[in-house]
């Protein structure tokens, strides 16, 4: 009953910052910043002799084609992990607008940010009950961090240092990005460590160490978040051991196709404007280490979704897949359309349909 009270009374200022986050007029600044950044690639690289070499053939469209196939996979693997972690409280097309709504608040939120607090907010409308919502927001936190734990190791000693920079071969070739990468990484640790602890093995302890940690004069007004993290901590671990060995097995696959096909959308537009690449599993693999490192370094952007830096930066990832700077800018720019922008004019479309139905909901009770 606490914690119930404690939401509601909280529920007026979260309401108000959420919807905030997700409104539609949130687009301008990140599209700005994206468009800043393809125009200058374009001003910087562009040459018309290159363009005029990409040939529009079948095999291009076919492997944007396939992009588009990896954007819905992926969509509907968010959808099928929240459908398994509502137990079915939500209709597939729910999951499948809730998605949608979250991947908006992700693309107008700095990318260090992500959507995950506009989450709670989301989920709260849907008539989950508080102990479910905070239950699937966290859970889906650790399967998220836990596939980049798992997976960035394994590529990494599969590839090697070529993964975070064309042509290293030692981690001392990747200078300021090997630095920044471990230093990504220790942090990804740490934060999945307080939330996977505080879920799966002792919650309770966890609230005490935050609010142990926190209840100092540095660090004093983060105590009432702490606190509340600490609480979520101790709900979400209830709700998860009411689940079945079969919910945790869908939310894991649902995770890990998500993360995998979204970015095989870099493999599929490389494809389709390097058309000489070879289609070896081991070639592929590689290029797939490369779209994967290139978002996990980004990920930490502190603009909206990336907008304007992963432009800057698309690049010299790829500099040995692709042609040309006047193709890599053109798969960049493809590849954004695709996966930034597609969800700007998307959450443009649902969010305020969905502020609607809230609302009206609402003043129905």
């Amino acid at each position: 009953m606490k914690q119930e009270e404690a939401w509601k009374d909280t529920q007026t200022e979260q309401q108000q910052k959420a919807l905030k986050s997700i409104s539609p007029y949130r687009i301008v600044i990140p599209a700005l910043l994206g468009l800043a950044g393809v125009f200058y690639m374009l001003w910087r690289n562009f040459d018309p002799e290159e363009f005029k070499r990409i040939q529009w053939t079948s095999h291009v469209f076919f492997w944007i084609g396939m992009g588009a196939i990896a954007v819905l996979i992926r969509d509907f693997s968010y959808a099928m992990r929240l459908r398994a972690l509502t137990n079915g409280e939500l209709s597939w097309w729910k999951c499948i607008e809730v998605v949608i709504i979250w991947e908006f608040s992700s693309a107008v939120s700095p990318s260090a940010v992500g959507g995950s607090a506009v989450a709670f907010f989301i989920l709260s409308q849907e008539k989950l009950s508080v102990a479910r919502t905070v239950t699937i927001v966290t859970y889906t936190i650790v399967l998220d961090a836990s596939f980049k734990l798992i997976t960035m190791p394994i590529l990494y000693a599969v590839f090697g240092p070529s993964i975070l920079r064309p042509g290293a071969k030692t981690f001392a070739d990747l200078g300021e990005w090997g630095y920044l990468a471990v230093s990504f990484y220790i942090f990804i640790i740490v934060y999945c460590s307080v939330f996977a602890y505080g879920i799966f093995f002792g919650p309770h302890q966890m609230k005490k160490l935050l609010g142990w940690l926190t209840n100092n004069r540095l660090l004093q007004r983060f105590h009432e978040r702490a606190i509340k993290l600490g609480e979520d901590l101790v709900t979400a671990s209830q709700g998860l051991k009411e689940q079945s060995w079969k919910i945790h097995m869908q939310a894991i696959v649902g995770t890990s196709l998500a993360w995998i096909f979204r970015f095989l959308l870099i493999s599929c537009l490389v494809m389709a404007f390097t058309p000489d690449l070879p289609l070896t599993f081991k070639f592929q693999a590689e290029l797939y280490a490369r779209g994967q490192t290139l978002f996990f370094i980004l990920m930490f952007s502190p603009t909206p979704g990336g907008a304007g830096i992963i432009e800057l930066t698309f690049n010299g990832f790829l500099t040995d897949y692709v042609q040309s700077n006047t193709h890599a800018t053109v798969i960049s720019t493809v590849w954004r359309l695709m996966s930034y922008y597609l969800y700007l004019m998307l959450g443009a479309l649902v969010v305020p349909n969905w502020i609607r139905k809230v609302f009206e909901g609402k003043r129905e009770q």
